[in-house]
């Protein structure tokens, strides 16, 4: 059994995938869709959750930096509810501040020209909320 971990925009999810032993996340896709059209994304939502034996969903919420829930968290919070309603499967919430300045900060490091690191940046964020999830589970942070 694996989790997938989730960056919700406004037009892309970002998707990545733990390993078997929920020790390591890594990369996996990122769905386009057409503004705030969540329902539109479940069926190949649940295509990844059957191909890849997934067992619960970590879900980026994006709050404020003084800890507040503005639109983008309330919307985030909808999904949440969406996808557990129609998949039935458990999504929890990682707070996922800073992630996108991060994921932007490991492309730069790497030398990933602009066009590419907007392409690539909702997967990696999503990458470093599932690791954030997994340390925090094995008590590595």
């Amino acid at each position: 059994m694996r989790y997938l971990g989730f960056d919700l925009g406004t037009r892309t999810l970002g998707i990545s995938i733990s390993d078997e032993t929920k020790t390591i996340a890594s990369i996996l896709t990122t769905i386009r869709f057409n503004d705030s059209e969540y329902e539109s994304i479940i069926p190949e939502i649940k295509k990844i959750i059957e191909e890849h034996n997934v067992e619960k969903i970590v879900l980026g919420l994006p709050k404020n930096m003084n800890n507040t829930m503005g639109d983008r968290a309330e919307t985030t919070i909808k999904f949440k509810e969406l996808v557990e309603k129609e998949l039935n499967i458990p999504v929890v919430l990682q707070d996922e501040r800073l992630t996108t300045v991060a994921a932007h900060n490991y492309m730069l490091a790497a030398d990933v020209s602009r066009k590419k690191r907007k392409e690539r940046v909702d997967r990696l964020s999503a990458n470093i909320i599932l690791q954030t999830y997994l340390d925090i589970e094995k008590g590595r942070k």
